[in-house]
């Protein structure tokens, strides 16, 4: 453009959250410690549609070929682990409901395929979003939001994931190796989530409550801590097809003992971001694909709460469970719907073209 100006994208990295969510629905099914009627077979068609969606938004978002200008973009780097956790939600589903679609198998295949490339894809996003913040972007004391967690949770996925995959690994070495390195990545995520999640917690209580748009994202926080509990639970229930008694008995106390704890902060923290979600719906919260953020954190909650309740054997944990699985599949509802009807809003005319006109050098959040 003469003006030295260039547009946004209409399909930015942030959509990948519709694939995380919808996949999360179909592998929280499969963690319920409550059998219910017909409950797999309809979380294996959500599973493909989760399929589809990773396809069909992977194939639209390289067709932009807007990966430098997002890069470029203080808010919208942030999304980059979207598209990671999207492949490891995908995995995980193909692994726990492939098999009766494509076989046992293919379904391994394709579990070993997304876990690889989502697990490289975010731990290059963990690493390099934090250096571009430091190096290329400036931010205002109150820049901190929800999403800055993103770029740094996919390892936390990648460990919970991973854990899927230690029993199919070849005995011996290789399958040591992949539990140490699930471990690795686990402390990577967490530890990361934990500092950024202090800055989050920093600018709630320091700035003006956030509105708009960011307030979806708060709910990220939940997702992370359910993930850790989620990643505790798996961890210790590979832990025994690689390493001696001591060590399993001591990973089972770990992750019981220490993933109760976090359950009950991560239960502190859905507490405030839903208050912070009611306030601002009340004073007229606008759809946007950030909504799509109240639905994987939920779907996490759902796994953790039902890993509890099955090592634990708590009927309060596994019957909480299913309650925040009826909440889960109702948000996931209502926000598939808004989606669909923003979509087909767009493809009235200005879906997949340029949009927006910012400038060249996105300006200090």
């Amino acid at each position: 453009m003469s003006d030295g100006s260039v547009r946004r994208p209409a399909l930015g990295p942030s959509w990948f959250a519709a694939v995380m969510g919808t996949g999360i629905v179909a592998n929280a099914a499969v963690t319920l410690p409550h059998s219910i009627p017909g409950l797999r077979t309809g979380a294996t068609a959500i599973w493909m549609v989760a399929v589809a969606l990773l396809v069909a938004l992977t194939a639209g978002y390289c067709r932009q070929r807007a990966l430098r200008l997002h890069a470029a973009d203080p808010t919208q780097v942030q999304f980059f682990g979207a598209p990671a956790v999207a492949l490891l939600t995908v995995g995980a589903g193909a692994l726990q409901l492939g098999p009766q679609v494509i076989g046992a198998q293919a379904a391994l295949g394709v579990g070993w395929a997304l876990w690889s490339l989502g697990t490289v894809l975010g731990c290059v996003t963990a690493c390099t979003v934090p250096y571009l913040m430091i190096t290329r972007h400036s931010f205002a004391p109150d820049a901190a939001f929800g999403g800055w967690l993103l770029p740094v949770v996919p390892p936390l996925v990648s460990a919970a994931t991973g854990a899927l995959l230690v029993p199919h690994a070849p005995a011996g070495e290789p399958r040591l190796a992949m539990l140490l390195g699930c471990c690795a990545l686990f402390g990577l995520g967490l530890l990361a989530v934990l500092l950024v999640l202090s800055m989050v917690y920093s600018r709630l209580m320091h700035h003006a409550a956030p509105t708009g748009a960011t307030v979806p994202t708060v709910w990220i926080g939940l997702g992370a801590l359910s993930q850790a509990v989620t990643g505790l639970s798996l961890l210790a229930a590979a832990v025994p097809s690689v390493l001696s008694a001591p060590y399993a008995r001591g990973a089972a106390v770990l992750a019981l003992v220490g993933g109760v704890g976090l359950w009950g902060f991560a239960l502190l923290w859905l507490a405030l971001a839903l208050a912070l979600t009611v306030r601002e719906f009340r004073a007229g919260l606008p759809f946007s694909p950030a909504w799509w953020s109240f639905i994987f954190p939920l779907g996490a909650y759902v796994t953790a709460t039902g890993a509890l309740g099955v090592r634990s054997g708590s009927q309060l944990f596994g019957w909480a469970a299913v309650v925040f699985y009826a909440l889960l599949i109702a948000a996931w509802v209502a926000v598939a719907g808004r989606s669909v009807r923003h979509v087909a809003a767009q493809a009235g005319g200005t879906w997949g073209r340029a949009r927006t006109v910012v400038p060249d050098r996105p300006a200090s959040m």
